[in-house]
């Protein structure tokens, strides 16, 4: 796989839940393919505890933060 040097389209989540609350751990970051036909995943961390793996396209003041961080 190549490096990507373009900002991550969407953000990748380990989603546990804690009584009534959800935890939302971010834990990598998605770009998403030039034909929108798949994504390139880049995992800092694996969830060992059965979190539900979710990816979601970043808001605003995410999308800034993360860029700096996953760049």
């Amino acid at each position: 796989m190549s490096k990507t040097t373009n900002r991550p389209s969407h953000r990748v989540y380990a989603v546990t839940k804690n009584g009534e609350r959800n935890f939302w751990q971010p834990i990598g970051a998605a770009w998403a393919h030039g034909d929108g036909e798949g994504f390139n995943l880049k995992l800092d961390y694996l969830p060992l505890n059965g979190a539900e793996i979710v990816i979601r396209k970043p808001k605003a003041e995410e999308a800034d933060t993360a860029a700096g961080e996953t760049a």
